[in-house]
């Protein structure tokens, strides 16, 4: 039984299943299945799915590059952690909406002659920017510095 088929049947899934799970035809699971050539993208979108790297599930098929493979598995990797940054993202903006707007009411029914939660509100909100600015506008420039920098600390 190959591999594809052996985690499709440990979760308890249908191919029908699977197929919709991967935005893959329910034929292209059954080729695959039965031994048939996949290419990378059926590959990257089963191993997204079962949560394991490429390289796993082509033990039994046939044989991709490896770099490719290495290749694939790295995007993947690197989009999920993309994801997760804008999770991370978007669960802080949630607290700061959430928080800041309880301050500004305690403010008003409290101390109205007073504006202290002016303060922690923009402060909060100019290190909210800059976070929105690194995770979505200049998230490639990060990415290729990183890269740099990384490859110039292995030099050293």
């Amino acid at each position: 039984m190959n591999k594809i088929k052996e985690q499709r049947l440990q979760r308890a899934w249908s191919q029908e299943q699977l197929a919709e799970m991967t935005a893959l035809s329910v034929r292209t699971i059954q080729r695959v299945e039965y031994g048939g050539k996949a290419s990378l993208e059926t590959l990257s979108a089963l191993a997204a799915v079962f949560q394991i790297s490429i390289r796993d599930l082509t033990d039994d098929l046939h044989e991709h590059a490896p770099a490719l493979e290495l290749a694939m598995d790295d995007k993947l990797h690197a989009l999920e952690n993309r994801v997760a940054q804008e999770l991370r993202f978007y669960s802080v903006f949630t607290s700061y909406i959430v928080v800041c707007t309880g301050l500004i009411l305690v403010n008003c029914f409290f101390t109205p002659h007073s504006y202290w939660s002016l303060w922690p509100t923009l402060c909060w909100g100019a290190t909210m920017l800059l976070a929105w600015l690194r995770i979505f506008v200049f998230h490639h420039t990060v990415a290729v510095w990183k890269q740099k920098r990384m490859q110039m600390l292995l030099r050293k």
